[in-house]
């Protein structure tokens, strides 16, 4: 069973893309908008050695990311040749990339407690990682929500159709990754809100 969450490493297929167009137009929003320094500062994609210029880099740069990721949907930044050419970390225009050392420390910061815990490590290997523009927590009391809003109580439904079904199209979880889904519903679990159940391939949840 596929998952159509969005993960920053290629261009999505054409159904894909389709769907995305989809949910920008149910959100109202257009082309991500980049700030002045990305677009017309060139120092700005090369963290400064001088410890509060990098440390206000870094506030910066995990700001944008967050933002680039929650207008894309992006859930998961894979650190590889794709993403360092996406346009968050090149500008061509520029002709200015930042490496693959200075993201990582970006997302070393955002993992951070100063950094506000908004990004995880996936693995040891530091390749791949969570970009928690909402932590899990966040993502259940949006969850919450939706289901009150919808009426959705003591309906049961598969973690697939949560948040690959046409009914959350317009919502913020659409695409998101099932295994971020679930750590943001044991949330829920934990506290008597919801209940999962089934086999690790068919996984449903039921809300109170």
């Amino acid at each position: 069973m596929s998952n159509s969450h969005r993960t920053l490493t290629s261009p999505p297929p054409p159904v894909q893309q389709q769907q995305q167009q989809q949910q920008s137009s149910a959100a109202g929003g257009g082309p991500f908008i980049f700030p002045r320094k990305h677009t017309g500062y060139p120092p700005f994609f090369s963290l400064q050695p001088t410890l509060l210029t990098r440390h206000a880099q870094l506030k910066t740069w995990s700001r944008l990311i967050r933002a680039y990721c929650r207008h894309e949907r992006i859930f998961k930044l894979v650190l590889g040749a794709a993403a360092l050419d996406s346009p968050l970390f090149h500008n061509a225009t520029l002709r200015k990339r930042m490496s693959l050392a200075h993201v990582k420390e970006v997302v070393q910061f955002m993992a951070s407690e100063e950094g506000g815990r908004r990004a995880e490590w996936i693995g040891a290997d530091s390749v791949a990682c969570w970009v928690f523009w909402r932590r899990p927590e966040e993502w259940a009391e949006v969850i919450a929500g939706w289901v009150e809003d919808t009426a959705q109580k003591n309906t049961v439904l598969t973690l697939y159709e949560l948040v690959n079904g046409e009914m959350t199209l317009s919502q913020e979880f659409h695409g998101m990754d099932i295994e971020l889904l679930q750590r943001s519903l044991n949330v829920l679990v934990k506290r008597g809100k919801a209940q999962i159940f089934g086999s690790e391939d068919q996984q449903g949840v039921k809300f109170f």
